[in-house]
């Protein structure tokens, strides 16, 4: 497969600022008025300043004749390979980690369930009942993390934000890391307690906001990441755990991305780094990803999982699992335990896959190379136009830009799959390589792109 550089030369350059010239800016959205308001305010949804941003970078997408590298279509189920517009492509875009998804015992397990329990419970469980199958899976969870009990939700996001409002309030106090998921800031921000974010796994910050905020809050939360997803690096946990203990505070932990990675047997950070599970307060996690099904959950004490079934609004007012989502997901669990070879066999690939970026002088950041390896460009437009390439190359990797990602940080995320070949990653390594130097080659950049929309302008 022959490499995509070279393509922005300044011929290129001069035709894409013809093109830009004479492709109309976008119009500006007429003045509309709802009824009694008199034409006093715009409601028109085009108004939003995301979605004039959003029509801009169409408008560049465009111009560049790239394709719109979101909600692209598979055309197959997706693990370690997919099928993207036709085009059989080895994927690293999956949170399969351990290649379960789609395989023969949980899908007969499945179509057994929807065929004795159907597709839906109809109702929340507190109102339509408890199911067997909500009880074993929750039993599973909570055996992974050497719990009391655990709770399944329908959504992980709604997991963490459900959790989180129940528990804290306006005297409380939430220490998260920098970079933690969306769906504990929206929890936080709904929860009414403080938010603070401290440096990203400076554990040494965190313990100086303690000792001059502790005092000032009922309660206190810190929360964190078991692995983190947009750069494949583990707290220090050992020193987290010691930190919330000696400051009598609660430790959340999201796990979503740290079941059936970390650790030997794939029960996660707490496996990896050798600490008593039963010393953290709240585990969080998602079913989408290593457990192929969807929802998310919370293990720990028994006062907590029975507080949550009568105060989460996530739990109380939403829907309960549906029996094939919730066996998918117990079956998956099993498959991981009784496996330890898919883990051992993931970890290898992982490790494989940073050890030839970084000797290939790829800038893979802090990733200590357990499943999430990003490759870090910098600039949003080069890291657009090197995901295209990719995929024209039969590889995907999916681009995060700005505000997924600090901004001049935008990057390709690698997830990478037990059942990926080592032929597979040297492929991916080397065409990366050759890429990433292609588009620095060109020198395209949104800096520079910048400047011919002045010119454009002018």
């Amino acid at each position: 497969m022959k490499s995509g550089g070279g393509r922005f030369s300044r011929g290129f350059k001069a035709a894409l600022l013809e093109t830009m010239v004479k492709t109309p800016a976008a119009e500006p959205t007429k003045r509309t008025a709802s009824a009694g308001s008199r034409g006093r305010f715009d409601t028109s949804f085009e108004t939003l300043p995301a979605y004039q941003q959003f029509r801009t970078q169409r408008a560049v997408a465009d111009a560049l004749h790239l394709n719109f590298p979101f909600y692209r279509v598979h055309d197959a189920m997706a693990g370690a390979r997919s099928v993207i517009g036709g085009q059989p492509v080895v994927n690293f875009a999956s949170y399969d980690y351990l290649g379960l998804n789609g395989h023969p015992e949980i899908t007969a397990t499945v179509l057994e369930a929807a065929q004795h329990w159907g597709t839906s419970v109809s109702a929340s469980r507190i109102t339509a009942g408890e199911r067997d199958f909500h009880r074993q899976l929750e039993r599973a969870l909570a055996d992974l993390y050497e719990a009391d009990d655990a709770l399944v939700f329908v959504s992980g996001h709604a997991t963490a934000i459900s959790t989180i409002a129940a528990l804290l309030g306006p005297k409380d106090l939430i220490l998260h890391d920098s970079l933690i998921h969306n769906c504990v800031v929206v929890g936080a921000q709904l929860s009414g307690a403080t938010r603070r974010p401290f440096p990203h796994n400076d554990l040494a910050a965190l313990d100086a906001m303690l000792e001059a905020t502790r005092d000032k809050f009922e309660r206190v939360m810190i929360i964190t990441e078991g692995l983190f997803s947009m750069d494949g690096d583990v707290p220090d946990f050992a020193r987290l755990v010691e930190i919330k203990e000696r400051w009598d505070c609660w430790v959340m932990v999201d796990e979503a991305h740290a079941v059936g990675v970390l650790g030997a047997t794939g029960k996660g950070i707490a496996e990896h780094a050798g600490i008593d599970p039963k010393r953290v307060d709240i585990w969080l996690g998602t079913l989408s990803k290593t457990l192929v099904s969807c929802g998310g959950y919370v293990a720990g004490s028994r006062p907590l999982i029975d507080y949550l079934k009568l105060a989460a609004p996530g739990m109380v007012y939403s829907v309960g699992m549906p029996a094939p989502a919730a066996m998918a997901a117990l079956t998956a669990i099993e498959i991981m335990r009784r496996e330890p070879a898919r883990v051992a066999r993931l970890q290898a690939n992982g490790q494989l896959f940073l050890r030839l970026a970084r000797d290939a002088g790829l800038d893979v950041g802090t990733s200590a190379g357990y499943a999430v390896t990003p490759v870090i460009i910098g600039d949003s437009l080069r890291t657009v136009l090197l995901a295209e390439r990719l995929l024209k190359r039969g590889i995907n990797a999916f681009p995060i830009v700005p505000p997924g990602v600090p901004e001049k940080s935008a990057r390709l995320r690698f997830f990478i799959s037990s059942e990926h070949t080592t032929a597979e990653i040297e492929a991916a390594v080397a065409a990366t390589t050759e890429e990433v130097a292609g588009v620095e080659r060109e020198g395209l950049s949104l800096g520079t792109l910048a400047k011919l929309m002045m010119k454009r302008g002018s």
